[in-house]
């Protein structure tokens, strides 16, 4: 089901949208909660400026409840739709997770091996706490290793003139030239920190022991078994570049437009994914299982599944004050977060990127998840800089970030109404 904002009444679209919504929620519940999250939604994307966006409620193999909103360019009458595709940035970090697991399964590399086992290059990097084949595949994973978080060890130093700057590395090459400059920041597997290179190195194994790019590995094993057709990396094939949304970042009332339809380069392991929510929901669905699909356990089985959304690391850097990302206490899993609240545990990661930002949030015991994508991020600057020269990873801040506010929706409201459906309906 698709609500699209357009073409009638608010008031006539609002109780469309919640009557459509009221059919995948109890009876009792239904309209009214309808009504209110889609009511929350438009308001909170209202609020912080968003020019478009749009999210997917799934449960289980039923049809799923899709609200959009604004437009794919700002000032133009293009509407966000089912088919309109963003960039999916750190999202793209559980689809490196899976293929690595796949290679698990099938015999080919162990998750304690060390990771400079693979890539050797990796010997260059300076430990000070010991042995560099102490850093281990599950360190990449769990974002242990000690590696910086961004993939460049700098930024432009001259932000009103950065635009010959690439977007991020464009080949291991260059990668691999900065090794010898790379340190490790603390002893592996004791502490989180985030780390996009850590997964650019995952990525590099991927390939190394397939013998298939990285791109086209994820899709033969991962996107075209689960019938996501439409989903790719990086720059749009030509006859689906109508649906590429532009990206905005917001500093007070300026909206900053992002490269259009960029390449990733090296970095496309940890966030080059481009889809369509449509594609998302395809994705969801495996993620939420169904026992009577056989495809799902080719892809991954369930306890592998499981096993990367066990929490074995708290989301916390130490000697840093929590934030609004971290006072829940998330744990880190597999490359997926993982949260428990009040005894019930949800599964998550988002995505910053180039002005996109995403969240994909499971409810596993309620088979439940929600997928959201907004083509503008709002950086909490009260006013622009002299400049803002486009940015690879630009995240809001915690107090300006709508996704905080639609997960709290979904958690209270949203996935407690699924608590009563019955095995046979998933």
């Amino acid at each position: 089901m698709r609500i699209i904002m357009g073409g009638m009444s608010t008031w006539v679209r609002i109780i469309l949208a919640a009557l459509l919504f009221g059919v995948l929620l109890s009876p009792a519940a239904g309209l009214a909660q309808g009504l209110a999250f889609h009511q929350r939604f438009n308001a909170v994307l209202a609020q912080h400026g968003i020019v478009g966006g749009g999210i997917a409620i799934v449960h289980g193999q039923e049809p799923a409840t899709e609200f959009f909103f604004g437009a794919m360019r700002n000032g133009t009458h293009q509407r966000i739709d089912g088919e309109t595709s963003y960039n999916w940035a750190s999202i793209t970090k559980t689809l490196t997770a899976i293929a690595i697991l796949q290679l698990r399964d099938r015999g080919k590399l162990s998750l304690n091996d060390p990771a400079v086992r693979y890539v050797p290059e990796l010997q260059q990097v300076h430990d000070e706490f010991g042995p560099i084949d102490a850093i281990t595949i599950r360190d990449l994973l769990t974002h242990s290793a000690g590696f910086r978080n961004p993939t460049w060890p700098w930024d432009c130093d001259d932000r009103t003139n950065c635009d010959w700057q690439p977007f991020e590395p464009t080949h291991w090459a260059q990668v691999a030239a900065m090794l010898p400059y790379t340190h490790v920041a603390f002893a592996p597997g004791t502490q989180w920190s985030y780390s996009n290179l850590g997964y650019v190195f995952l990525g590099q194994i991927i390939e190394r022991l397939s013998g298939d790019d990285f791109e086209v590995y994820i899709d033969k094993n991962i996107l075209k078994p689960l019938g996501m057709t439409e989903s790719y990396f990086d720059r749009s094939p030509y006859f689906l570049e109508s649906h590429v949304s532009a990206s905005y970042l917001r500093a007070g009332d300026k909206l900053t437009e992002q490269p259009f339809n960029f390449d990733t380069g090296i970095t496309t392991s940890n966030s080059g994914l481009k889809a369509p929510i449509a594609d998302m929901v395809k994705y969801a669905r495996f993620l939420i299982g169904d026992p009577a699909n056989p495809v799902y356990d080719v892809v991954l089985k369930r306890s592998s599944l499981e096993e990367a959304w066990t929490g074995v690391l708290p989301v916390a850097e130490r000697d840093k004050a929590s934030t609004a990302y971290t006072k829940d206490g998330p744990k880190m899993g597999l490359g997926f977060f993982v949260l428990n609240l009040n005894g019930h545990r949800y599964v998550y990661h988002d995505g910053d990127q180039g002005g996109f930002s995403s969240e994909m949030f499971i409810d596993p015991a309620r088979h439940a998840a929600a997928i959201l994508a907004v083509n503008t991020t709002d950086t909490g600057a009260p006013a622009p800089s002299a400049a803002l020269h486009p940015q690879s990873n630009t995240e809001p801040e915690p107090g300006t970030d709508l996704r905080l506010t639609l997960r709290q929706d979904l958690i209270d409201h949203v996935f407690p109404s699924f608590a009563g459906k019955s095995a046979s309906d998933r």
